[in-house]
């Protein structure tokens, strides 16, 4: 089974093509363009060196959230366009989930990503990468008030790195993963266990999630 991962809700612009769970290339990049400039590209490439077509594709798992506002939408709106005119199902992933998939073996995994003003959007799963709660958006502070009734906690994300001193002070026997990027081949291989669980949508069921209102709206909000 073919799978096109696609991952734009962060810097990074995620394009990965795997067999099963098997990963036959990444392609993802990080060059400071932005994502409209290189997502097509870069899936026309992947799928070029790899002599595929799109009408080979069996599944495209796309990552709807949360993260960058302008990304997300970019990321959506590509992958609709491909599922409706190829007709390939599409398994909804959250960048969260993709981040608890870098950790290990432990009791509580903690997906963290830096959402700016000491808030971060925050997934906490267990150790069979099950969301244990609903997502969260909000302080730094009241993520880790969440967080002092779970055992062998371990985070991932760039919300830990930069919350890692505060964390550390606040609670007792936390681990850090080493790594804490986005990858696409995580989002391929998530996609295809959603995948065997029946839970696929068509592009018109495609949705983003944002988690919480873009700063352009919070402002707006502030000056109505």
């Amino acid at each position: 089974m073919k799978i096109l991962a696609i991952d734009t809700s962060s810097e990074i612009c995620g394009v990965a093509l795997l067999e099963d769970n098997n990963l036959i290339q990444d392609n993802s990049l990080n060059n400071g363009k932005t994502h409209s400039e290189n997502l097509m590209i870069l899936i026309k490439e992947i799928l070029e060196n790899n002599n595929v077509d799109l009408k080979d594709i069996d599944l495209i798992s796309c990552v709807v959230g949360p993260g960058s506002f302008t990304g997300i939408r970019i990321g959506v709106s590509t992958v609709k366009a491909l599922s409706e005119v190829n007709q390939i199902p599409i398994a909804e992933v959250t960048s969260l989930e993709t981040l608890a998939e870098n950790i290990g073996s432990v009791k509580t995994k903690v997906a963290m990503i830096d959402a700016r003003n000491d808030q971060v959007y925050c997934g906490i799963f267990d150790e069979n990468n099950n969301l244990i709660e609903p997502y969260i958006a909000n302080s730094i502070e009241f993520v880790i008030d969440k967080l002092k009734k779970y055992e062998n906690i371990e985070f991932s994300g760039n919300g830990a790195i930069k919350f890692k001193e505060l964390i550390t002070k606040k609670l007792n026997n936390v681990k850090f993963c080493n790594c804490n990027e986005q990858i696409a081949e995580n989002v391929g291989r998530i996609g295809l266990r959603k995948y065997k669980l029946n839970k696929v949508k068509n592009a018109d069921e495609l949705l983003p999630i944002y988690l919480r209102k873009s700063q352009a709206e919070r402002m707006k909000n502030k000056e109505d």
